[in-house]
């Protein structure tokens, strides 16, 4: 696995597992950061995958990214907030990044 220190809450793990199976790619999700308009990095999450090396794994699954997104991922933790509307997944940190209110953009400090 490469080291991006990226970390999946147990929830988000368990929604990853979830989407992975519905989309029949047990085990295997694909994360990686496009440009944002509220922030520099978007994360978009995709079944399967795909380009990239293994960043976090959790619960039976794994999560890729593309290899040159590694320094952007790292000191970040992914998780999945649900409420009666929906749900999404969205970055924590305890480093210097700026989150979105959205909670799936980010900027670094």
């Amino acid at each position: 696995m490469a080291a991006s220190n990226l970390r999946l809450t147990q929830t988000a793990a368990a929604e990853l597992g979830r989407q992975a199976s519905v989309a029949g790619t047990p085990g295997q999700m694909h994360l990686d950061l496009t440009p944002g308009e509220c922030a520099q990095h978007v994360i978009r999450i995709r079944p399967g995958q795909l380009t990239g090396v293994a960043v976090a794994r959790a619960d039976g699954v794994t999560l890729h990214a593309p290899q040159e997104q590694l320094k952007l991922l790292q000191g970040l933790c992914l998780d999945y907030r649900g409420d009666l509307s929906g749900g999404g997944f969205v970055i924590r940190s305890s480093t210097a990044i700026q989150t979105c209110a959205c909670g799936s953009a980010f900027s670094r400090s």
